[in-house]
């Protein structure tokens, strides 16, 4: 575990400290479960969602090779604009 220092405004803190107060725990702990919840709980669920959504259209039939597609997608003026 590593140690920081945060600067909090005074609303703030008076709502963490009557909520640590209240379960029994301290400041730093309902901290933890914050950022737990907020950025690494969720950032796992995101990681899941974004496996279950990659490939969800590979069985299209409507636009033939995807490879092909893409790559018509992707055909234009891209090199006259830089070539100018």
């Amino acid at each position: 575990m590593r140690r920081t220092q945060l600067y909090l405004e005074e609303g703030v803190w008076e709502a963490l400290h009557l909520r640590a107060k209240q379960e029994g725990v301290t400041i730093s702990e309902l901290v933890r479960k914050a950022v737990r919840e907020r950025y690494v709980e969720n950032a796992e669920q995101r990681k899941q969602a974004m496996r279950a959504f990659a490939g969800i259209r590979r069985d299209r039939s409507d636009i033939g090779d995807t490879g092909v597609y893409v790559r018509k997608l992707r055909r234009g003026s891209r090199l006259h604009r830089l070539a100018r």
